[in-house]
Order: structure tokens, then sequence, then C-alpha cells
């Protein structure tokens, strides 16, 4: 028998495990927000204070979040699932109004903007997969083969692979210094 707010004896309604919240209540605790979306409430915190979310204080000194939040909180779950820095997608956060949930034209509007930084992405995983086998146990950030740790070794190119670099600079500092 659901009583009042929606709970189900003592507890929120649950649909496949999921809490619910009651359409009715407009602003959520940390607490539902955090059980309805599947993130710990350290991470609502930590996003909070990095402005991809918003909460007012009640007198209390409470932190309430419109419903909005779930959506938002879903959002930057899906961007940093797929390696979205969360300064991007603080960036992509802040194109859409104020407490205004994205909608799914949103999601691939901003997404969009982000296909070519996850082409590159997936290119240098493809580079690691496809050359892992020469480059481990290596040591060295310059061999000619090794595509992995230097990729765009301009030095190895004009002075052969190698070391030198770090025994240049020393030696050019103990001149320096005496």
């Amino acid at each position: 028998m659901v009583g009042l707010g929606g709970r189900v004896n003592g507890s929120l309604g649950r649909v496949r495990g999921v809490p619910q919240i009651p359409e009715k209540i407009h602003e959520l605790t940390v607490g539902q927000l955090a059980a309805r979306s599947g993130a710990a409430v350290s991470a609502l915190h930590f996003y909070e204070s990095k402005g991809l979310i918003s909460s007012r204080r009640t007198t209390g000194n409470q932190r309430r979040y419109s419903r909005d939040a779930l959506r938002r909180v879903a959002f930057v779950r899906a961007a940093q699932r797929v390696g979205i820095p969360l300064a991007t997608i603080r960036e992509a956060l802040a194109e859409l109004p104020e407490e205004r949930t994205p909608t799914r034209e949103d999601w691939a509007r901003l997404s969009e903007a982000w296909r070519s930084e996850l082409d590159e992405r997936i290119k240098q995983l493809n580079r690691l997969r496809d050359h892992l086998t020469d480059c481990i146990g290596c040591g060295c950030l310059s061999l000619e083969s090794c595509v992995l740790s230097n990729p765009d070794d301009v030095f190895g190119e004009r002075q052969g692979a190698g070391s030198r670099l770090l025994v240049e600079k020393r030696r050019d500092r103990e001149e320096r210094c005496g």
C-alpha cells in the first residue's frame, strides 16, 4: 500500500530496483538524488563543487536539488564514461539554460562537438593495442620502434633514438654551475 509521499512500507517505491520519487516532490535531498541517480553522495558534492550541478540551501543549511539535477547527473556520468574531462562537461552544461532538463537533442548537439576528441582517443587506443607487445618493458622513451611512449620523436629523427637529451641537459647544467 502506498502511503504519504509515495512511500511503500516506509520506503520510496521502486521500479526495477531504482527508487522512484513522487512527481509532487520538486526538490530532492542529496540522499534522494544519490539513490535515484546511482551516484555517491560524495560524487554529488564533488559535481556541485565543480559547477556541474547546483543546489539551494534550506534554512537548516541542507542541500535541495531541483528534479532536473537527475538528468544533469546522468549526463555527467555518461560523458565521464566515454572519457570526457569534467571541464569540458561543465562547458557543455553551461550552454544549457539553468534548471532545464537536457533533452536528446541537447545531448546530440553537445556530443557532436566531442566527436573529434573521441576519434583521437580511439586512434590512440588502437595504436596502444596494436603496438603494446613491442613496447612492454622497453624502458626507453625514444626507441625507434616505440610508437607508444614517444610517437612524435623529433629528436630521435634528427639525432637517432636514445636518451641522450637527458645526458646533454645534465652536461649543460654542470657547465653553468661550474
